[in-house]
């Protein structure tokens, strides 16, 4: 049996580079795509995954997504032709979603968070999601859907192999206060300007503390010069860092002393190694936020006049090793896709 893996954003290569590996090793044929957007062919370089480019990013514009979408459907076309694959995975890439439900191959989902626009046309015949999810909206409105343990960043956490060498890449050194900042994703249709208000005074208060160096990860190379050239005054300061190619982004939190960006999966893994999380972040929370939060995880910061008062800018201890013990959420989605390749394609002999 052949699993089509497309890899359409960044967080999607740390995924599912353990969950190709482990369809292999249990006798699939894995073949991967991936688009040329923010740093998804540089990661799948770094994570050594073979995989077919095929697709860019086509911006924020409302028009422009749907017509590229479209049309990298259309371009994903002459791969399927080529490879046929028996069933297609993906963590949201809307373009294999619609190219195989024209193509009447079946689709799977894995998604966290609930919030997320779903294209009919494009809509996964199975999903498989975190137990925190089991109460959302997805889980209401969905017949086929399958449950893993944990948070889809406890996939690939176990695999962390500190290497101390990405504080010399980046000019810091062991003795810095390190804040790993992700801003906002300006792009996604889920965009909340309220988020633009908090980063900015995060930024500023970042700044103005001689003790921080900050290492700041704009999602695309559009983001990076608008704020440059929008404040050119963080990036003068010298205690700002932009890293000039793409960084393992576990490795790098694991040697930072907190993490706070506007989106979810680095808070995610931050919370998967025991690094303290602040989320900016002013979209609809989904439930996984909702937990952590609950159980003392990931702080969120609602308003601007929180961000000095909720962050604490405090050294943490890193001395220790981190937790490499193996966790659920693995075997829990190589098992369910199991389960689905059986119902969908029939044992295989």
């Amino acid at each position: 049996m052949k699993v089509w893996i497309d890899l359409d954003n960044t967080p999607h290569v740390p995924f599912f580079a353990p969950i190709a590996e482990e369809l292999e090793r249990r006798g699939y044929d894995v073949v991967m795509t991936a688009r040329s957007a923010f740093q998804v062919q540089e990661l799948a370089d770094h994570w050594g995954l073979q995989y077919t480019a095929i697709g860019r990013h086509h911006g924020k514009h409302r028009l422009l997504k749907v017509l590229g979408l479209m049309w990298r459907a259309l371009q994903l076309l002459p791969f399927y032709l080529r490879e046929r694959p028996d069933i297609a995975f993906s963590h949201g890439s809307r373009a294999q979603g619609l190219i195989c439900n024209l193509l009447r191959v079946p689709t799977v989902l894995a998604t966290d968070y609930e919030h997320a626009r779903v294209l009919p046309l494009a809509a996964s015949r199975w999903l498989i999601l975190p137990e925190a999810l089991s109460e959302s909206q997805l889980a209401k409105h969905s017949a086929k859907v399958l449950y893993y343990r944990g948070l889809k960043e406890d996939v690939y956490a176990p695999r962390l192999q500190p290497d101390a060498s990405v504080l010399e890449s980046l000019g810091l050194v062991a003795e810095d206060l390190i804040v790993v900042v992700r801003p906002p994703a300006t792009e996604a249709h889920y965009h909340n300007p309220e988020s633009d208000a908090l980063f900015d005074e995060l930024m500023s208060f970042l700044v103005g503390d001689d003790r921080v160096r900050t290492v700041l990860l704009p999602r695309n190379e559009r983001q990076e010069r608008e704020l440059r050239q929008a404040h050119s005054e963080w990036f003068d300061s010298g205690r700002v860092v932009v890293p000039p190619k793409a960084v393992d982004g576990l490795n790098l939190i694991w040697f930072s002393d907190l993490v706070v960006s506007g989106g979810g999966t680095m808070n995610r893994e931050a919370a998967a190694i025991g690094v303290p999380a602040y989320s900016v972040f002013r979209g609809t929370i989904g439930a996984i936020d909702t937990d952590l939060e609950k159980t003392g995880r990931l702080v969120l910061v609602e308003r601007a006049d929180q961000v000095r008062s909720r962050i604490q800018l405090v050294r943490r201890d890193k001395g220790s090793a981190p937790d490499r013990t193996p966790r659920p959420a693995l075997l829990d989605i190589a098992d369910h896709l199991e389960t689905i390749i059986d119902a969908e394609c029939g044992r295989r002999d």
